[in-house]
């Protein structure tokens, strides 16, 4: 460790460690989970010189406050990317996307969002929290790792390395804050269904349910063509859509289940993935084909 510490003063609504994940362990029924937005993640880490899997805190929808401890003469260096929050040391902006060299005491602050619902903070050195199967991510549905962060807990901070170079600032895709439009792959499912197509005809609503397990969206109902068939459960993966009885899709996130039995009608391109975890409730979602569907007998069954 360095001697560098974060002291939590706020964690706001959810604030969490998490990693690029736990890969390769589904056949032990865990899944990989890690950062919702991979893309903001790594270049968090990136700014501050960090390799693309040193850990970072993932602040839910702002109020995320803490004190840094140590750093010597120069401070050390963090860097907040995502959701806008207005980034603040004791009081003054330094802006996303950017790197601020923080000093013993200082208190840094994340606001409410602007757009988007995720931010991450990085620490040059990385979050050192005690790994869990190989991953410093915390799984909401499994509850491994480590523990949501609480008013009062300290964080340590990893050695630097000497790995990558240090950039001033760095191009990010602004963050959507009106329609979201992602691409899906069609099927594996698309044949239980009497009409796959309202799929991409409907904008979808991000309902308050929505979280790291899955983005929960309503609209108009896709309709079982089969409503007495049960399928076995089946392999999951993050960006698949599957869709309960209601008929109201999910969209699976990093924390899903190994496995479901609800019929998938799509999943998300892996491009698009990190978007949905941008996604604030009562945003708009329009789901488009990335390719033709393939055909089926709709008179199969």
């Amino acid at each position: 460790m360095s001697g560098v510490t974060l002291e939590v003063l706020r964690p706001g609504p959810l604030a969490l460690v998490e990693d690029l994940g736990r890969p390769g362990l589904s056949h032990l029924g865990v899944t990989r989970s890690g950062a919702a937005d991979r893309r903001s993640h790594t270049l968090a880490n990136r700014l501050v010189a960090n390799p693309g899997d040193r850990a970072t805190v993932e602040v839910t929808l702002g109020g995320f406050t803490a004190r840094v401890h140590g750093g010597g003469k120069e401070g050390v260096a963090i860097a907040v990317t995502g959701a806008d929050t207005d980034p603040a040391a004791n009081g003054v902006p330094f802006g996303t996307n950017s790197i601020h060299y923080a000093h013993d005491g200082e208190v840094i602050s994340l606001g409410s969002p602007r757009s988007g619902l995720r931010s991450y903070l990085a620490v040059r050195g990385g979050i050192d929290a005690e790994p869990v199967l190989g991953s410093r991510s915390y799984d909401v549905m499994s509850t491994i790792g480590p523990l949501p962060l609480r008013r009062g807990d300290v964080l340590p901070v990893g050695v630097h390395t000497e790995e990558f170079p240090e950039l001033d600032q760095a191009p990010v895709a602004a963050i959507v804050d009106d329609v979201v439009d992602l691409k899906v792959v069609p099927g594996p499912r698309d044949d239980w269904f009497v009409d796959p197509e309202v799929l991409v005809r409907t904008n979808w609503q991000v309902t308050n349910r929505s979280d790291r397990v899955g983005m929960r969206l309503v609209g108009m109902p896709l309709e079982y063509r089969w409503p007495d068939r049960q399928l076995p459960s089946e392999g999951a993966t993050r960006g698949a859509i599957q869709v309960p009885p209601n008929g109201f899709p999910v969209i699976l996130g990093p924390d899903h289940p190994v496995t479901g039995g609800y019929p998938v009608v799509g999943v998300v391109i892996d491009d698009d993935i990190d978007k949905v975890a941008q996604a604030r409730p009562g945003q708009t979602v329009r789901l488009h084909w990335s390719r033709p569907r393939r055909p089926f007998d709709r008179a199969s069954g």
